[in-house]
C-alpha cells in the first residue's frame, strides 16, 4: 500500500507534468499564432493577446486531466480509499482544483468580455490616420462596454437564477414568491461563473459546429487529395493570358480608325484589363512556386500526407462513432431532458469511454491520449476556419490564410479557438461520460453469495465503477464536471447540439468528397492584399 511519501511524491510528479505541458502549450501557441499573422501588419499587442488567450483555453483544457487524475489517485483499485485521503486531504485537493477552474475561467470572461474586444475596436480605429491615441483608446472603451455589460448580465442571471423548483405543485403565487426569493439568497459565486461560462460554452458549441465538424472531414481529405500540379495550373493560366490578351486586342482594334469606343466596350476592356493584371500576377506566383526548393519537398512528402489523411479519418471516424454511441445512450437510458440527460451507468458499448479508464492505469497515457484529443480539435478547427472563413450571416469578415492573417482576425481566431476550446471539455464527457466524472474510481457493493462448505447465503464486498448511482461518500465527482452540469438546461442544449455537430459531420464529409483539388494559390484572385513579394505564402 502506497505511504503518505509516495502519494506525495507521485503527486509533485503529476503537477511537474503538468508545469511542463504548460511550457509546451505557451511554445504551440507563439509558433501556431506568428505563423498566421500578417508579416506586414503584425501588431505587438494584438499578437500577445492572441498568444495569451489561446494559451489560457489550452491550460483550462489541461486542468481536465489533472483533475480526473487527481480524483481517481485517492482510491485503491478494489474499491477504498488510500490511507493519505481522508477527508481533510480530498477537500484541500478539491479546493485546489476548484480554485485554479475560479482563476482560469475569471480570466476567459475578461479576454472575451474586456480585453481582446478592447484590443481589436482599438486597433480598427488605428486605421484612421487622423485619430490619436487617446481618441483610440475613448472609442475602444465605449465600444467594449457593451460586452462588459452583457457578461454582468449573465453573471446577474447565474447568480440568482433559481436551480430548483417547489415541491409542492398546488403552491400558491405568494409561496412561489417566496421560494424565489430564498432561492436568490442561497446562491453564491459559482453559480455566476458557471452560468457565465456555460453561456460561452454554447456560443462554442455553435462554433464547433459550424467549423470544428467541417474541419474534421476537410482536413483529412484535403491531405489525402492534396492540391494540383503547379506545372499545370501554369499552363492554365497561360491560355487564359492568351485568351484575355485577344480579347482586349479585338476591343482596341474596334478604335483604331480613330472612332471612340462605346461605354459597354470600356467596361468590358477594363474588366479584362484587371484580369490580365490577375492572371499576371498568378503566372509569377506559379513560376515561383514551381521553381521552388519547398515544392519539391513537399512533393516528396506526398505518401507521408496520405498517411496521415487516413490517420485523421479514421480518429474522425473513432470520434464519431463514440458520440453517436453515447448520445444514443443517453437518449435511450438517460434521466431525461429535466436532468440534462444524465446517464446512470454506461449501457451502450463506447470505444473511448473503455480505452480512457484502461490507459489510466499506466500513468500517463490518458494524459496523453486527452492533450491528442483536445490538439486535434484545434488542428481540424483551424481547417474549417481555413476552409470557410470568418462570416457574420452572410457577409465575409475575414480570411485567414497563412502568413497573411490581419491582427483583427487574428484576434477573432483566437477568440473562435477559446470558445471552441471551452466546448471540448463537454464534448470529452459526452465521448467518455463516466471517464470525465468519476476517473478510475470504483466503490464497494455488497453481494450475495452462496458457499459450498457452508449452508446459506453470505455477503462479499466487491468493486465496482463509480457511475451516477454511487453513494457521494464513496465516489469524488470531478470539479470540472461541476461547472458542466450545474444548469440542465445547458446540458440539454449540449446533448441537441452533439446531435448537430454528427450531422454537419456528414454533410461536410459529403461536400469534402465532392470538391476537386485546392490550388496551389488558392486565394490569389479574391486577395487584394496579395502583394508580389509574397509569393512563398502560397507553398504547400
Amino acid at each position: 500500500m502506497a505511504t503518505p511519501g509516495a502519494a506525495s511524491a507521485e503527486l509533485v510528479i503529476g503537477w511537474c507534468i503538468f508545469g511542463l505541458l504548460l511550457l509546451a502549450i505557451l511554445a504551440f501557441c507563439w509558433i501556431y499564432v506568428r505563423k498566421y499573422q500578417s508579416r506586414r501588419e503584425s501588431e505587438v499587442v494584438s499578437t500577445i493577446t492572441a498568444i495569451f488567450s489561446l494559451a489560457i483555453a489550452l491550460i483550462t483544457s489541461a486542468l481536465l486531466p489533472v483533475d480526473i487524475f487527481l480524483v481517481s489517485y485517492m482510491k485503491n483499485q478494489n474499491g477504498t480509499f488510500k490511507d493519505w485521503a481522508n477527508a481533510n486531504v480530498s477537500r484541500q485537493i478539491e479546493d485546489t482544483v476548484l480554485y485554479g477552474y475560479y482563476t482560469l475561467y475569471s480570466v476567459i470572461l475578461f479576454c472575451v468580455f474586456f480585453w481582446i474586444p478592447f484590443v481589436y475596436f482599438y486597433y480598427e480605429e488605428k486605421d484612421d490616420d487622423d485619430t490619436s491615441k487617446c481618441t483610440q483608446i475613448k472609442t475602444a472603451l465605449k465600444y467594449t462596454l457593451g460586452f462588459v455589460v452583457i457578461c454582468a448580465l449573465l453573471l446577474l442571471v447565474g447568480a440568482f437564477v433559481p436551480l430548483n423548483v417547489p415541491d409542492n405543485k398546488n403552491s400558491t403565487e405568494w409561496e412561489k414568491v417566496k421560494f424565489l426569493f430564498k432561492e436568490l439568497g442561497s446562491s453564491h459565486g459559482l453559480a455566476a461563473l458557471s452560468f457565465s461560462i456555460s453561456s460561452l460554452t454554447l456560443i462554442g458549441m455553435l462554433a464547433a459546429i459550424t467549423y470544428t465538424a467541417y474541419g474534421m472531414s476537410a482536413l483529412p481529405l484535403n491531405l489525402i487529395k492534396g492540391t494540383r500540379s503547379a506545372a499545370y495550373e501554369r499552363l492554365e493560366n497561360t491560355e487564359d493570358i492568351e485568351e484575355v490578351e485577344q480579347h482586349i486586342q479585338t476591343i482596341k482594334s474596334k478604335s483604331q480608325d480613330g472612332r471612340p469606343l462605346p461605354a459597354r466596350d470600356k467596361r468590358a476592356l477594363k474588366q479584362f484589363e484587371e484580369r490580365l493584371r490577375t492572371l499576371k500576377k498568378r503566372e509569377r506566383h506559379l513560376e515561383f512556386i514551381e521553381n521552388s526548393w519547398w515544392t519539391k519537398f513537399c512533393g516528396a512528402l506526398r505518401p507521408l500526407k496520405i498517411v496521415w489523411g487516413i490517420f485523421f479519418i479514421l480518429v474522425a471516424l473513432l470520434f464519431v462513432i463514440s458520440l453517436f454511441l453515447s448520445n444514443l445512450d443517453k437518449a435511450l437510458h438517460s434521466a431525461g431532458i429535466d436532468s440534462g440527460f444524465i446517464i446512470f451507468g454506461a449501457n451502450l458499448s463506447n470505444p473511448l469511454n473503455m480505452l480512457l479508464p484502461l490507459l489510466q492505469t499506466v500513468f500517463p497515457l490518458d494524459y496523453i491520449l486527452i492533450t491528442i484529443i483536445i490538439m486535434y480539435f484545434i488542428f481540424t478547427s483551424m481547417a474549417g476556419i481555413r476552409n470557410i472563413g470568418i462570416w457574420f450571416f452572410w457577409i465575409r469578415l475575414y480570411k485567414i490564410r497563412r502568413g497573411r492573417t490581419r491582427p483583427q482576425a487574428l484576434l477573432f481566431l483566437c477568440m473562435i479557438l477559446l470558445l471552441i476550446v471551452l466546448h471540448t471539455s463537454y464534448m470529452i464527457y459526452s465521448l467518455a461520460p463516466q471517464y470525465v466524472m468519476y476517473g478510475s474510481q470504483n466503490y464497494l457493493i455488497e453481494t450475495n453469495i452462496t458457499s459450498d462448505n457452508h449452508k446459506g447465503n453470505s455477503t462479499l464486498s466487491v468493486p465496482k465503477r463509480c457511475d451516477a448511482d454511487a453513494p457521494e461518500d464513496q465516489c469524488t465527482v470531478t470539479r470540472t464536471y461541476l461547472f458542466l452540469h450545474k444548469f440542465w438546461f445547458f446540458s440539454a442544449a449540449y446533448y441537441f447540439g452533439n446531435w448537430a455537430f454528427l450531422g454537419v459531420f456528414l454533410i461536410g464529409l459529403i461536400v469534402s468528397c465532392c470538391k476537386g483539388k485546392k490550388s496551389v494559390i488558392e486565394g490569389v484572385d479574391e486577395d487584394s492584399d496579395i502583394s508580389d513579394d509574397e509569393p512563398s505564402v502560397y507553398s504547400v
